[in-house]
Order: structure tokens, then sequence, then C-alpha cells
């Protein structure tokens, strides 16, 4: 399956399993949503189960939280990522908030899918990675996989958890995974082992990393896109690193993260978001609070810089795989 398919895969395993999951977004009923997601779900589920949404981001959210609260199980998808801004007093105030509030009395267990990160000429509102603003709100779990077989896995246990869960979804990685050299022909998911997803029910637990690549020179701390472009770079470079696939970015799996660094000494942090104050920063925080008696050289950081994402300088902006591998070469020869 392409991350298109397991994830459409995933929707149609949870609407047939629970009638209480409904689907619904702008364009996400008979038109499929705008990279045919949901495609097919409302001629078999009815429009009922999945059904178009106004083009109004706080009312899809609000709306949820609703829904979630008095029993239903909604997924809903906001286009972009870019677009989640009008949305977020809903999800920060209401969704993440509800079960404190209430003490207890209720609870929203939703799912807020949205295509995220660049690679696809999206410009400025098409391209953003906001994924570090939601971990700063507690009561909000934030997933984003970097494989369609993670993509199924993940997205059926956040359908099945009872906190609201942030699903990012890089879209670059949509049809095939992506290592960061743009001008190569892309490489379908149908080449790839992580393409090979069971068509039934199956979780990926929502609190645990994967090690992507064993190694022992240098760990690798990413998710998402990132995760292809670090293999990439540590195949071109030489460099053994081990990468740890963070899956879930929040709640982390610390253990998997503390234990790679300890043995490897040495760590690079590698997200495409923006510099100042992206998620990398709280990693290396992390990575200093647990292991700097293990440390052999200071913690690097490759990421998006502080600019909106360009256009025109898309792949300047980007952090393929020579920054990633010069950040490398810097942390085993320091």
């Amino acid at each position: 399956m392409t991350m298109i398919q397991a994830l459409r895969s995933g929707l149609d395993v949870m609407m047939g399993r629970d009638d209480n999951v409904v689907v619904y977004g702008e364009d996400v009923g008979y038109f499929g949503g705008v990279f045919r997601v949901t495609e097919g779900l409302q001629a078999k589920y009815g429009k009922t189960r999945c059904f178009d949404a106004p083009i109004s981001e706080s009312g899809i959210v609000g709306t949820a939280i609703g829904m979630a609260a008095y029993g239903l199980k909604p997924v809903v998808e906001i286009q972009f990522a870019d677009y989640v801004y009008p949305a977020t007093d809903q999800i920060v105030s209401e969704a993440a908030r509800l079960r404190h509030r209430s003490a207890g009395d209720f609870s929203a267990p939703m799912v807020i899918r949205m295509p995220c990160g660049g690679g696809i000429y999206g410009g400025q509102t098409h391209s953003q990675s906001p994924e570090a603003f939601f971990t700063h709100v507690c009561g909000l779990r934030t997933v984003m996989p970097s494989n369609p077989y993670d993509a199924k896995g993940l997205l059926i246990a956040s359908i099945e958890c009872e906190d609201p869960v942030i699903f990012l979804e890089p879209k670059r990685l949509y049809n095939g995974p992506f290592d960061g050299h743009h001008d190569k022909p892309v490489v379908p998911w149908s080449r790839h082992e992580l393409g090979k997803v069971p068509e039934g029910y199956f979780r990926v637990p929502l609190d645990k990393a994967a090690v992507f690549r064993p190694g022992s020179a240098v760990t690798v701390l990413t998710y998402g896109t990132m995760v292809w472009v670090s293999e990439a770079a540590a195949r071109e470079t030489g460099v053994d690193a081990e990468i740890i696939d963070l899956r879930s970015i929040w709640p982390l799996d610390l253990e998997t993260i503390v234990d790679s660094v300890k043995k490897t000494g040495r760590c690079v942090v590698v997200h495409e978001a923006t510099r100042t104050s992206g998620f990398g920063a709280e990693l290396a925080a992390l990575v200093q609070e647990h292991c700097f008696f293990h440390l052999e050289a200071p913690i690097e950081r490759v990421t998006g810089w502080d600019t909106p994402y360009p256009h025109a300088q898309e792949w300047a902006y980007f952090p393929g795989p020579s920054r990633v591998g010069e950040a490398l070469k810097r942390a085993v020869e320091a």
C-alpha cells in the first residue's frame, strides 16, 4: 500500500468495526479528500458517516469535540496543516482540557488528521510543520508516521485512544519514501518492505519509538520525512548512525532515546520545521538532561530555517541529506 491507501484502510477498518466512527472535513466525502485518503468511504458507509464540512476549521473541530464528548469517535481532516490555526482555540481550550475541567466526566476521543511538511512546491501556506505547537499543549497526543505500515497502525490506535490526537501526515511520503534527492525518480512504496501493510486490524503503540536503522557511531533523533533523509545521509557519508524514528512525538519514548544516546555517545536531531523553538530543542534538552555524562560531542540540530517556507528556494530550505551528512560528520569527528 501507499501511505494514502494505508490511511484509507485504517479508516475503513475502524468504520467497519465501530458505528460511532465518523469521518468528515473539507471535500472529504464525495470528492475523497484533496489527497484522496477518504476516497470511497462515503459510498461505502453513507453520508452520515463520511461527509463534507463547510470551509471552517474552527467549526470542524468544534463539532468534533461535541461529538466526542457524547460518545462518537470523530476523525476530522484539516486539508493542510497550515489551515489548522483558526481551530487552535477549540483544540487548545476545549479538546485538550475537557477531561481535566470536567474531573473525568467527559473526554474528547477524536483524531485531527492533517497533511504537513514540504517537498511538493506548496509554498509558505501549504508546507508548514506545526508539530511543536501541539506538543506544548497538555492533554493532546501528537503523532507523525514515516511509512504506510506505521501510518495505518498508528491511525487505528489513535482512533481507539480516549485522548484527542493530532495526526500529522508528511505529504511528501504519501506515494513513496523520499530521501531528499528531489532530482531523482520517485521510489514507490511497492518496492519497499514498509509498504507491505496488512489488510485487517492491527495497532502500532502511540508511545513507542522505532529503531529504524541500528548503528553505533551516533544517534539520530527524527520523525516523518526526515527519517528517510537521515538514512540517505548515513548511507552517503558512511557514518554508522542509529536512526530513531520517534513516531509518537508526544508522549515521547524517552527510554529508547536514552538507551541509544548512551550507547553511541553522540546525537544529531533532525526535523523539517523551523529551528527556533522547534521540537528538536526539546529533544536536545532531554538528551542533555538524561545523557550528559555519556556525551562525547555537542548535540547537533539540522532543521528548516527561521523563515517562511519559500517556494522558489524550496530545496535550500528543506533539510536534505547533504546538510544532515555534514552534521553527522561533525558529531563523529568532534
